[in-house]
């Protein structure tokens, strides 16, 4: 099987920066060569500070997959799904590329960013950068814990990684990003039991709580809204934010596109029977974006091409 990019199924670190890039070079030769070598620069760190548990992960635009990689296509590929129910919504901003790099060094994730963008700074220009952090003991900024239904294990790849089921890209995975932008005050207004019901859980043990409905956000954002019940997506988002604006960069990996979709659906249209996902009302999507990381050895075998 083809060599996953290790960024997919990596364990949870304590920063990470956030690269979103579009590229406006005509020359695609030259940026698969240079995607290749942004390669080698995480396997050169991550050899020299192998102590701050380096992984990075490249990711290409549904829009500019084709521009990149002319020929097949990987099987699910497809625009962020874009959608609106009432006041909720999952606006989109596509990008060409993004780059995901995280260690227990923001030194070492800086370094990095540095690196790769005089690497690239010739084919691209820089949408967003948004640098992620590990809150008190993996909790959202919202004091709750986040991506518990996490898969775990060997189940982490999975779930995320493709299989023999798409072989010519298998090692890819399909990837979804969406940067969050909490309203904190307005959620410390609430009493504890008023966030337990919108969380669906306790905050001090995250266990199921007596105030969860169907409108809880544990319920309505599950990954395992999609086919059997089980986890079908890897979360690895974190929160992010400053003195002036604070929220959550969500990237989710998953062999298939269609259970972010389920879960996105279930979160914003909600069950049909008004019961949509109650923690929109304090946090809303600014950005979103469909993306395809294909395995370590296509990219550097389309390098050469």
């Amino acid at each position: 099987m083809a060599q996953p990019q290790k960024g997919i199924c990596a364990e949870p670190n304590l920063h990470a920066q956030y690269l979103l890039l579009n590229v406006v070079d005509d020359d695609s030769q030259a940026v698969r060569a240079k995607l290749a070598r942004v390669l080698d620069v995480f396997e050169h760190y991550e050899n020299e500070h192998y102590e701050a548990m380096l992984t990075g992960l490249i990711a290409i635009g549904t829009g500019y997959w084709h521009e990149l990689y002319p020929g097949p296509i990987p099987t699910e590929l497809s625009p962020f799904p874009d959608m609106q129910c009432e006041d909720r919504s999952a606006p989109t901003m596509p990008c060409d590329l993004f780059i995901q790099i995280r260690a227990d060094r923001l030194d070492i994730c800086h370094a990095i960013g540095i690196e790769v963008m005089e690497l690239l700074r010739l084919h691209v220009e820089l949408v967003e950068q948004v640098r992620g952090f590990r809150y008190l003991d993996g909790r959202d900024l919202n004091g709750y814990m986040y991506g518990t239904d996490n898969p775990r294990g060997l189940k982490r790849r999975e779930v995320a990684i493709i299989g023999e089921n798409d072989a010519e890209f298998g090692g890819g995975s399909y990837i979804h990003v969406q940067r969050y932008r909490h309203d904190l005050r307005r959620w410390a207004a609430l009493s504890p039991r008023q966030q337990e019901q919108v969380m669906g859980t306790t905050q001090e043990h995250n266990l199921a709580s007596k105030e969860q409905s169907e409108s809880s956000h544990c319920v309505r954002a599950s990954s395992a809204v999609f086919g059997d019940g089980a986890p079908a997506l890897l979360k690895q988002g974190m929160p992010y934010g400053d003195m002036a604006s604070q929220g959550l960069f969500f990237v989710s990996c998953s062999a298939s596109s269609a259970p972010f979709k389920a879960m996105l659906h279930s979160q914003i249209v909600g069950n049909g029977d008004g019961d949509y996902d109650r923690w929109l009302d304090f946090t809303s999507a600014e950005t979103g974006a469909a993306f395809f990381a294909p395995s370590v050895t296509l990219i550097r075998q389309m390098s050469r091409v």
